[in-house]
């Protein structure tokens, strides 16, 4: 399969194109600068398989300029992985917000899956088992909210609710959605002292992917393991 993963060049994204490409699927790492993530993702003779993109979710001409590249280039995609995330403001009190930084927050990570998919779209419905991968987080369900990091938490409810009403979008299609909670890992956002492993993650993902799991959910947020998630 063809794939496309953004935020490819650390944490999550990473472990996914590395998985990915170990895997033997073609991975397109879109990367804000692709020559500064060639060293982490070029570790490898089975990593001649990725190919770097520029693509950065905040800018919608980014976006389009690459999914023209891609289309030039490829023709079509298989499966889109939202990755690219961010966490700023964490532990902030409600008083102390940073408005401009929540902004921010929604830009890259409810606003940059949209774009991305609005753009990459019509190349992944030209496959008959496609797929829609949105990086979540159990921050963003209601139902176990926690009083906090209230930029991201939102921004991952809303990423939720596209996931959702975009799911119903495409079903007819074949086309597969899913908004994935990765579990807490050892990422520069999740820290050192994380119990869970990004490969470990990114296998799970990959055999979501793959369909080598039933995933039995009304609702498309679920784990990495394929466990629904409360909304």
């Amino acid at each position: 399969m063809r794939i496309l993963i953004t935020g490819a060049n650390r944490g999550l994204g990473l472990a996914l194109s590395q998985v990915g490409a170990e895997r033997g699927h073609q991975i397109l790492a879109g990367v804000r600068d692709p020559q500064k993530s060639k060293e982490s993702l070029t570790q490898s003779e089975i990593y001649k398989s990725i190919s770097f993109l520029p693509l950065d979710v905040t800018d919608e001409e980014s976006v389009s300029v690459a999914a023209h590249f891609v289309k030039e280039n490829f023709g079509t995609i298989d499966v889109i992985i939202n990755n690219a995330g961010i966490l700023l403001e964490r532990g902030k009190r409600l008083e102390d917000l940073d408005l401009d930084q929540v902004k921010i927050t929604f830009e890259v990570n409810f606003f940059g899956p949209i774009r991305v998919v609005k753009h990459f779209l019509p190349l992944l419905m030209m496959g008959d088992r496609s797929s829609i991968i949105n990086i979540s987080s159990e921050a963003g369900s209601i139902t176990n909210a926690y009083g906090g990091d209230y930029a991201y938490a939102s921004s991952k409810t809303a990423l939720n609710m596209f996931s959702q009403q975009l799911s119903q979008y495409v079903q007819s299609n074949n086309v597969h959605v899913y908004s994935i909670h990765p579990g807490w890992i050892r990422t520069d956002m999740g820290g050192e002292s994380a119990p869970g492993s990004p490969i470990d993650t990114a296998k799970g993902i990959f055999d979501i992917i793959e369909r080598k799991r039933v995933i039995d959910s009304r609702n498309v947020f679920i784990t990495y393991e394929g466990h629904s998630m409360p909304l």
